[in-house]
């Protein structure tokens, strides 16, 4: 409730959140999870309709439905969402919001800014039609282009620290063990 009420009353003002308000949001939530580690522990789940007709599958993000589908390059039309398309997507938006948050937490404006990520895959790979090529995204490059006042350095440091503390960078440089659970 503490943070609700905290970002309520800064949309409420209109302005951007500061250092200050930003440390009393998290100041209660940091203090509860060194007090109870365990509830830190914090589960995350995804469901997929699978809609074979269409060789979809619809994903309801509790956001926003997202119908994914084959990408050109294996055979699809375009017009549904890739699913490497949004891995990248995952990437981007969780290095911006975090390098948002770390900003924010160094007292650094950022006037404007992009994160982009760029990747390949191998589509031989994905149609089976070469044994020996890769399935799936095989090198991203994530780039942030920031218009910010801070200094070469600080703006290195913000970039390091957005990268150690990115959930979905850090997830795909060290992979969590998988399990597939047939039924």
């Amino acid at each position: 409730m503490v943070r609700r009420n905290m970002i309520d009353q800064t949309a409420a003002r209109g302005n951007t959140m500061n250092a200050t308000e930003l440390r009393a949001m998290q100041a209660p939530i940091k203090q509860a999870y060194r007090d109870h580690p365990e509830t830190a522990v914090i589960p995350a789940r995804a469901t997929g309709r699978i809609d074979q007709a269409a060789l979809a599958c619809v994903v309801e993000t509790g956001h926003a439905t997202i119908k994914a589908g084959l990408h050109p390059a294996a055979g699809g039309d375009g017009s549904l969402a890739c699913s490497g398309d949004m891995l990248l997507d995952a990437v981007v938006a969780c290095a911006g919001v975090t390098l948002a948050a770390v900003a924010t937490a160094m007292g650094i404006t950022i006037h404007h800014g992009t994160v982009t990520a760029e990747g390949h895959w191998d589509a031989r790979g994905t149609l089976g039609t070469d044994r020996t090529a890769p399935v799936g995204v095989t090198d991203i490059t994530l780039r942030f282009a920031l218009d910010t006042d801070a200094d070469a350095a600080t703006t290195t440091r913000l970039i390091a620290t957005t990268e150690r503390y990115c959930v979905v960078l850090q997830t795909l440089r060290n992979p969590p063990q998988i399990t597939v659970d047939p039924g």
